[in-house]
């Protein structure tokens, strides 16, 4: 890696080099742990097949995609890579808010393209509205919090089971972005930065939503 390639995007980053983000790239384990404890809950439970839950097949393969393609992001530091990182992230947001609207939201097909094209909506409102490094670049995931946000209190509302793991999960997300938001600033204090952490919080959140997935789609025992 050339200098020319280097990007420079995070606290642990000092300068070029494929292990200077120790931390930031090690941490992508988590998903890929998280992606194979989903992939045991999905086998455990019943009714569900590759047939009927082929969605949550992808969702799965994808969070396997997540660690794979940050940990080639914080290990590269170039340009490249940042698509490796933030394509199967984009991915993801969508297929799940598809697949929540179908499975938990119970929207018909009208509904869930209006919902679905109402978010992407907000998507381009922030983006317009906001330089993509404001808040050290946490805005481009202000959408997804908020939609989730937005979830938890709709399941809550409804009384649905899944309630407390989408309130659970919006939790984590919020100190997950705080802990993203304030790398750079605790730099001259803590030299590895936060993002690692926001790592370990992304797995765990995606963790409790892709299991409350799988168990609203798998119904009761």
């Amino acid at each position: 890696m050339t200098t020319i390639d280097f990007l420079d995007a995070y606290c642990e980053r000092t300068g070029p080099g494929l292990w200077n983000e120790p931390l930031n790239a090690a941490t992508n384990l988590a998903f890929i742990a998280a992606g194979v404890m989903a992939l045991r809950q999905w086998r455990k439970a019943p009714r569900l097949a590759w047939r009927n839950s082929w969605d949550l097949l992808l969702l799965i393969t994808l969070l396997f995609a997540i660690g794979v393609g940050s940990a080639l992001w914080h290990t590269f530091a170039a340009r490249w890579s940042r698509f490796a990182d933030e394509i199967p992230i984009l991915l993801f947001i969508n297929l799940f808010l598809l697949a929540f609207l179908v499975r938990i939201g119970r929207t018909r097909w009208v509904g869930t393209l209006e919902l679905f094209a109402l978010f992407h909506l907000l998507n381009f409102g922030v983006n317009a509205a906001f330089p993509r490094e404001f808040l050290n670049g946490s805005i481009f995931y202000g959408p997804a919090w908020a939609t989730l946000i937005v979830m938890a209190v709709f399941l809550a509302a409804r009384k649905d089971p899944e309630a407390r793991a989408f309130a659970l999960a919006a939790g984590v997300f919020t100190v997950s972005l705080v802990l993203r938001t304030i790398d750079e600033a605790v730099c001259p204090a803590f030299p590895v930065g936060t993002h690692f952490l926001w790592h370990l919080c992304n797995a765990a959140m995606l963790y409790f939503l892709l299991v409350a997935l799988i168990r609203s789609a798998s119904g009761p025992d």
